[in-house]
């Protein structure tokens, strides 16, 4: 049988059953004391600049701490598995996500290793050779996660490079079409509007193809406006706004069948954002017809909002059957979809949108089944 990467990690740095039982047993005198050693953790990490940008916020903060009991749970308790492997592996792809410098992994995992060492050199107290051997099984399991994590971070980051440029050229591409295309739209629409002054649109099946040509222009400049505000900076139009009258301003614009509902929860508690009220109605928009979509004739789209210190968060999930976990992580490139005669252009204008506006966009789903989107707006400095 072909051995896994993790099993030649492991054979690497000679990680035997015998090291499992060692930290099994330092996991019982750690375990106590988790909580301690992960505010020790982030006060170290919290005090580089690096760090504290890509870790902002109170609540991502403490998000994170939770994250981190677990993370030493499984690491002193195991199994060191496949499962094990993966898991790690998502730490690194998140460490991507928020742009986290890789030399801060270096960083943490020596602030843990000084911790644990710490415990080890008081339960061990004039026990040398049990404390070296606790020591190397505990140093031989950390090298072990951040091989991992290092390598998943170096696959990601190439894989994002690599999307980069790709998004360069199709911008380079859609930018000559697109301007291209708007001439011989131009001109049908023309065309259709004197065609509709004649007599022959008074004839019943003349008018219906009529207004099936324009249906068709419409949705074809549609088409290439989206393309085109995914290349530009189209400038924002910051104004005060309040999420909750973009919110109903937006439902006017998506049809849904009568057995979908779509209800909010929270955005008359929020308190009032800056930004281009337009494109965040077209955010909402584009989150709800793919919804929509999604749930079929029956079913529900619910969006929740809270605000934080200096944010405000929404959720957006559907009872749909969710997205896969082949397109999950390709989701929000431009002409990815999964939707027939779909392009692909609704959720990388979304992140455009939201990025431009300091916020942010992540496909989180919770195990229920359906779609789950959380949203982040940062706050004016005068509401935080």
């Amino acid at each position: 049988m072909v051995e896994t990467l993790f099993e030649e990690l492991k054979r690497y740095v000679g990680f035997e059953p015998a090291d499992g039982l060692l930290l099994r047993e330092l996991h019982e005198v750690a375990r106590p004391r988790f909580p301690a050693i992960a505010d020790v953790f982030y006060a170290r990490i919290l005090q580089h600049e690096g760090a504290r940008k890509a870790l902002a916020g109170e609540s991502q903060v403490g998000h994170l701490k939770v994250s981190l009991l677990t993370w030493m749970e499984q690491l002193l308790s195991g199994p060191w598995d496949e499962d094990y492997y993966l898991a790690r592996c998502r730490i690194g792809r998140m460490h991507v996500r928020v742009a986290l410098p890789q030399h801060y992994m270096l960083g943490a995992m020596n602030v843990l290793r000084q911790e644990f060492n710490l415990l080890i050199a008081e339960h061990h107290a004039g026990q040398p050779e049990r404390f070296q051997a606790m020591s190397f099984a505990l140093g031989k399991i950390l090298d072990l996660d951040l091989a991992i994590m290092l390598h998943t971070f170096r696959e990601d980051l190439l894989a994002q490079q690599a999307r980069h440029e790709r998004l360069s050229t199709f911008g380079q591409l859609v930018g000559s079409i697109g301007h291209e295309l708007r001439n011989p739209l131009g001109v049908i629409e023309t065309s259709l509007f004197i065609l509709k002054g004649r007599p022959l649109a008074s004839d019943e099946r003349s008018a219906k193809h009529l207004a099936r040509i324009g249906e068709q222009v419409a949705l074809a400049n549609r088409i290439v406006s989206d393309l085109l505000d995914m290349i530009r900076d189209r400038p924002l139009k910051r104004e005060s706004l309040r999420l909750e009258a973009v919110w109903k301003d937006a439902l006017s614009s998506v049809h849904a069948p009568a057995g979908v509902s779509l209800r909010a929860e929270g955005l008359e508690s929020l308190p009032t954002l800056e930004g281009d009220p337009g494109q965040i109605r077209q955010v909402f928009v584009n989150l709800m017809e793919n919804a929509v979509q999604a749930v079929g004739d029956t079913g529900s789209v619910c969006l929740s909002a809270s605000a934080e210190p200096n944010a405000v968060v929404l959720v957006l999930e559907d009872s749909g059957p969710g997205v896969s976990e082949a397109i999950r992580r390709r989701m929000f490139e431009p002409l990815i979809t999964t939707k027939s005669g779909g392009i692909g252009l609704g959720l990388p204008l979304v992140k455009r949108i939201l990025e431009r506006h300091g916020g942010s966009i992540i496909y989180d789903p919770q195990g229920g089944g359906g779609a789950r989107f959380v949203l982040r707006l940062t706050l004016p400095p005068h509401s935080a």
